[in-house]
């Protein structure tokens, strides 16, 4: 038997040599405190109500929502002015968010589809959900950041007309029963409009189609609503149309208000007497469980896809 070179016994009694070198490149371990699920709730839903604002975003994306922003504030502006030049009240507190349905049906529409389609296109949600964020909690951050904005585009409003009608100190008490009395309403129609919209959106991620989907569904029951007012009405039917008021989602939600603050229906026919407002109510916690329930079976498929 020939023995090997020298070259291959030293070959052979060298160890293998390193396939790779870890170098450090300056990265800093996180030696602070870990505060857990409670504040990533938090910080999502903080960050997701920014965006829908626009702000940390780019320029274009703070056109929309401050532009509807601002034509919120302008019945609040014309009814100071006639309190302060022809001592008469223009808008009332209960009826400010109907006058304003179609406003705030149109930034539903374009802010719904940020808060989960770009999360849903790039397949980042598994990101979120790695820990300690869970399904639940990412649905929870969406939902309050879309109510949140909703809120504050009724409340602000509000709350500086209710603030013109003090600093201008109209003959007789101001009316700060329907003041509140539209604020409290202000959040149904925050969590109402918010679940729908976000629910709507989350099934595409393509933030056209979902602006198409969610301002299609208002333009729907809308249409749905008045057609069938109208047909019942001329037959003189005008219990049958007082249900038929509730098939638009911004009139379910004043028959609520009539129904709990006393407040004046802001139709021309009035709401079911009874039970209308129970039914109401009852219908708007069904119309939020579908949604919350839709969004839990969309993301427990996406988060596992």
């Amino acid at each position: 038997m020939s023995e090997p070179s020298p070259a291959t016994a030293a070959a052979q009694a060298s160890p293998a040599a390193p396939t790779g070198v870890i170098h450090d490149i300056g990265y800093r371990h996180y030696e602070g405190p870990r505060l857990g699920r409670g504040a990533a709730l938090v910080a999502l839903t903080i960050q997701s109500l920014r965006g829908v604002f626009g702000l940390g975003r780019t320029a274009r994306a703070k056109i929309m929502p401050f532009l509807i922003g601002g034509t919120m504030m302008l019945p609040a502006v014309v009814s100071i002015a006639l309190m302060a030049v022809v001592k008469q009240r223009g808008v009332a507190y209960p009826s400010y968010a109907l006058i304003m349905q179609a406003v705030l049906a149109v930034f539903l529409a374009a802010q719904s589809p940020y808060l989960v389609a770009p999360d849903l296109r790039f397949r980042v949600l598994p990101l979120y959900l790695s820990r300690p964020v869970t399904t639940a909690d990412y649905i929870a951050a969406k939902l309050a950041a879309m109510a949140l904005a909703m809120f504050l585009l009724i409340a602000v409003p509000l709350t500086v007309l209710y603030a013109g009608e003090l600093l201008v100190d109209l003959d007789g008490p101001p009316q700060t029963k329907e003041y509140f009395a539209a604020l409290a309403t202000g959040v149904i129609f925050a969590v109402l409009l918010a679940s729908v919209g976000v629910a709507i959106a989350s099934f595409t991620p393509r933030r056209g189609l979902g602006v198409a989907a969610v301002i299609a569904v208002y333009l729907l029951t809308s249409a749905i609503s008045g057609v069938l007012v109208g047909v019942l009405m001329s037959v003189s039917r005008d219990s049958a149309a007082a249900w038929a008021w509730l098939i638009n989602p911004f009139f379910l939600v004043d028959a609520v208000q009539v129904w709990l603050f006393g407040t004046s229906p802001n139709n021309d026919g009035g709401y079911p007497e009874g039970v209308g407002g129970p039914v109401a109510l009852a219908a708007i916690l069904v119309v939020i469980a579908l949604s919350v329930t839709a969004l839990a079976l969309r993301y427990r498929k996406a988060a596992s896809s």
